[in-house]
């Protein structure tokens, strides 16, 4: 009996990307070996970090991060054309896969990204990953575009947030994808207001004004009035949604909308989707929910998952 080619597609998602630990954890436990990986955004990240074999570094670092982390990461630096030049997220996959080439990694990795002028899907699958990362994680007007190979790239999601036919085209015999983009759109306005909540607010906002005050002080006599409208950016608080709630709002519901059109024209074979409706853009403190949530999901689809394998290797 032939033994399949498992392809395994990591969805784009911001914040929501920590899903796919949970999801790769639950599919590790059961045995199953993934032959390609394929990614956009946030999942072109975990899907490195899987690759060049430092998820359990990733899923430490998820764990640990807090408001003041995840602002420590925004290299905000207003370029002409993003708020967020982005290099040291793209830096953090060396931190933990001590992996630059795609030809180094244990398992082919395959990263999605967009040609910003002629709206071009580009795959990246040799060289730098780090390069190919900043690229693949550009989300327009936030992170600034990569140029490579004489082309200006933007973030995957642009154009295939779920990167279904690239896993398909590499020649996965079985596909397993993982949308976390399936509750995008909610309903749900606000953020509990529990007691819970709010302590944990007020410990968030003393640690967001530090790193406010730290950006302001390198921008001189113009940081006082800077560090002003990035806290008017930031607060809970503000009358209406700051220009990052906007941003990421806008592509939340462009991705959605490209993931259903794609969805009818290129079929996983197991198609996960954890809930994740109220986790927002930049939610990237709230790892353990998202990682938990990809677990169980995966898990709950696990008899569908072995079964696909079990008779694809009968048959071969």
């Amino acid at each position: 009996m032939a033994a399949p080619k498992i392809g395994l597609v990591l969805g784009s998602g911001a914040s929501r990307g920590w899903a796919h630990i949970g999801v790769i954890e639950a599919l590790e436990k059961h045995g199953v070996e993934i032959g390609v990986i394929t990614g956009a955004s946030a999942g072109s990240f975990i899907g490195a970090a899987y690759a060049g074999g430092g998820l359990d570094q990733v899923k430490k670092f998820a764990l640990d991060m807090d408001w003041k982390a995840v602002l420590s990461y925004l290299d905000l630096a207003f370029p002409r054309s993003g708020f967020i030049e982005g290099h040291k997220v793209a830096e953090l996959v060396e931190l933990f896969t001590k992996i630059d080439q795609f030809e180094d990694l244990n398992i082919p990795l395959i990263m999605v990204a967009t040609n910003m002028f002629t709206g071009k899907e580009v795959t990246l699958s040799q060289g730098s990953i780090t390069q190919a990362l900043r690229a693949s994680m550009a989300v327009p007007g936030l992170l600034t575009p990569k140029l490579i190979n004489n082309e200006w790239l933007v973030d995957g999601g642009v154009v295939n947030p779920l990167p279904i036919d690239v896993c398909q085209n590499a020649g996965a015999d079985i596909v397993i994808a993982v949308d976390i983009n399936s509750e995008r759109i909610t309903n749900k306005k606000n953020p509990p207001q529990d007691a819970d909540w709010v302590k944990n607010s007020e410990k968030m906002e003393k640690k967001r004004l530090e790193v406010i005050k730290s950006w302001t002080d390198k921008f001189g006599s113009r940081g006082k009035t800077l560090g002003s409208k990035i806290d008017q950016w930031f607060t809970r608080e503000a009358p209406s949604p700051h220009i990052f709630e906007v941003l990421g709002s806008s592509i939340n519901i462009m991705q959605k909308k490209i993931e259903e059109m794609n969805l009818l024209t290129h079929t996983p074979d197991v198609l996960l989707s954890p809930r994740l409706g109220d986790m927002s853009f930049f939610d990237f403190d709230h790892a353990e929910r998202a990682i938990d949530e990809g677990y169980k999901c995966a898990e709950k689809s696990m008899p569908q998952i072995l079964s696909k394998i079990d008779d694809f290797s009968s048959q071969n």
